[in-house]
């Protein structure tokens, strides 16, 4: 009892510590209102704390699902995943701003995602080059820290059902700091941070659980890594659908479509291949 209190608490110590350098940066450097347009450098500091706990572990990276051997196929499996419910997502975006009388088009620029709109614009190639290296980096620490380290290190004391619970939970506190700032700064009431808080962490939980059961069944980041590379870069900062009236006015219809059905066809698939799986055994047993 006591080692498995000492990994629930050292990963809550880690989470803290990272969410400490997160807080700042959103707070007070706001790397994301530079010319960076992006919240980078929490990302770096996560990698370097990667790093340093697969040093004194004695782990490496293929140890929390790096392997090199599995990159390409698993990576085109999570661009499929994601661009096969996000397009359902758009086509529902698009059937319903027809029917409003306000028909949008796609457009293709870099901004970022926000809870209180999309509000900069750029077209430039270096500022599309600096979108998909952020992301790139923004995707290799959450998935390496919340997926690959949290649920191998946690499922050493835990089951894998707690591991994945805990890993997903401590996800979904994690993006809690931009509506934090957007009520310090005035752009949301108390009310509305109280509401959408609860669906952000809700929501981010269950994509991390999703994320965990790719992680858990392919034994690899990379279907997980890059749906989510594909859900942020792509579909929230690159593709847009614009209107008369606006620009990606509902995003987060077309969010929550394309990440709950995402999350409810990877459920039905893990759990039909469990139960495939404990057929097999039982076949062996009874043989």
């Amino acid at each position: 009892m006591r080692n498995d209190k000492n990994h629930l608490l050292n990963s809550i110590g880690i989470f803290i510590l990272c969410l400490l350098v997160h807080s700042l940066e959103v707070f007070f450097i706001r790397t994301d209102e530079t010319i960076f347009a992006e919240c980078f450098i929490n990302k770096v500091f996560g990698i370097a704390v990667l790093f340093v706990l697969l040093k004194v572990l004695h782990k490496t990276w293929r140890d929390i699902g790096f392997k090199r051997e599995k990159i390409l196929k698993d990576c085109l499996k999570g661009f499929g995943i994601c661009a096969l419910f996000y397009t359902l997502g758009f086509i529902v975006e698009f059937m319903i701003l027809a029917l409003q009388g306000n028909p949008g088009h796609m457009e293709f620029f870099v901004t970022g995602f926000s809870l209180t709109g999309n509000v900069v614009k750029q077209t430039g190639i270096g500022f599309v080059l600096m979108c998909i290296g952020f992301n790139v980096i923004n995707v290799w620490v959450e998935e390496g820290l919340f997926r690959g380290f949290y649920i191998t290190y946690l499922k050493e004391r835990f089951s894998v059902k707690t591991a994945l619970f805990i890993a997903a939970l401590l996800f979904g506190i994690w993006h809690l700091v931009t509506p934090l700032r957007s009520v310090a700064d005035g752009e949301m009431t108390i009310p509305v941070f109280a509401v959408m808080s609860i669906g952000y962490v809700v929501l981010s939980a269950l994509m991390g659980i999703k994320w965990g059961l790719l992680y858990e069944h392919s034994g690899a980041v990379w279907i997980g890594l890059a749906d989510h590379f594909f859900n942020n870069c792509v579909v929230t900062n690159l593709l847009h659908v614009v209107t008369d009236t606006g620009v990606d006015e509902m995003q987060i219809m077309r969010v929550l479509i394309g990440e709950l059905t995402s999350f409810a066809a990877v459920m039905v698939f893990v759990r039909r291949k469990n139960a495939h799986k404990q057929d097999i055994e039982f076949e062996r047993t009874e043989a």
